[in-house]
């Protein structure tokens, strides 16, 4: 474990990765996991979900698994928040001791995915996530989270004028991370490339974070069009797991998040510093497949890491 690093990588795979699965991990496994993660370096991990239990019983033990993980210095450790009663829970474990120290708040870039998934407009959205960030105070480092940022299964193509507006309202509300998600994997190194660039000098004030979903195998091309782009801060999950909550499907329903330890070995072979672990990294997803009970997504895990670091042999 390092702590020098170019880059800061959200290992996904408790929430966004979890959200997917059929299989309900034990807390104990969910516990050894987020230590297995701080230990290989990453200094954001998204542990869990404020999601209401009947709807996503996979995270119904959120404020226990808080209670019982280990925290690291520096490492933020970040629960989604989709309304203002998941705040108040957030709210309620850090008074308890034992909150998380990051938080998202849910915002859809078009009215129809809005409607499906929050089950609100996207102006009734926008009112809950004013009373959200009230709701938080200063407990917590803020993350906006924008769903179908290149497009949307159900509205289409989405204007970048649409997305500056939404990262200026988080901005207005004092929210200074905020997630731009290819949520249906349907960005190219050319739309990311002009995005990005777009939202670098409209609002520079604002930390840009990728969370981009591999459904065409486009993932890795399109980090490194954000890399290029001046982005330095991308979520991705152990195996490529997630994308979407297993009983809702977007487009054709195949998606994922870029793989951790696929993204990790191509930067590490760039001469980026991650501050990651490799071979750490391969025995947490050799695990995850363990837990999960099935082959994941990840090449590495196959082929072995890259000896090349710029050309060069390890």
């Amino acid at each position: 474990m390092t702590d020098v690093q170019d880059v800061v990588l959200c290992e996904c795979f408790a929430r966004d990765g979890l959200q997917h699965e059929s299989i309900h991990l034990p807390l104990e496994a969910k516990v050894g996991l987020m230590e297995k993660f701080a230990r290989a370096g990453f200094k954001r991990i998204e542990i869990t979900s404020y999601s209401n239990p009947k709807v996503v019983p996979q995270f119904a033990d959120a404020s226990e698994l808080l209670q019982q993980v280990k925290r690291y210095p520096g490492v933020y450790y970040k629960a989604t928040c989709a309304n203002t009663r998941a705040v108040q829970r957030a709210v309620a474990d850090v008074f308890a001791g034992f909150g998380a120290n990051e938080i998202s708040l849910l915002v859809s870039a078009t009215e129809e995915h809005s409607l499906k998934n929050l089950a609100r407009s996207k102006a009734e959205q926008w009112l809950n996530i004013q009373q959200m960030v009230q709701e938080a105070g200063h407990h917590f480092r803020l993350i906006g989270s924008l769903s179908m940022a290149f497009g949307c299964s159900l509205g289409g193509e989405v204007p970048m004028e649409v997305v500056v507006k939404d990262v200026q309202m988080f901005a207005q509300l004092g929210v200074k991370h905020v997630s731009i998600a290819d949520t249906i994997g349907v960005a190219t190194p050319k739309t990311v490339k002009a995005l990005m660039g777009l939202l670098k000098r409209e609002v520079p004030d604002v930390e840009l974070i990728a969370h981009f979903h591999d459904s065409r195998g486009t993932g890795l091309v399109n980090y490194v069009a954000a890399l290029e782009s001046g982005v330095r801060y991308f979520d991705c999950a152990v195996g490529g797991v997630g994308g979407h909550p297993l009983k809702v499907k977007y487009g054709q329903g195949h998606t994922g998040n870029v793989c951790t330890e696929d993204w990790v070995d191509l930067l590490h072979a760039m001469g980026i510093k991650t501050g990651i672990d490799r071979e750490a990294l391969l025995e947490i997803a050799a695990h995850c497949e363990t837990l999960l009970s099935r082959e994941l997504s990840s090449h590495v895990l196959k082929s072995g890491l890259n000896p090349f670091v710029n050309g060069r042999y390890k």
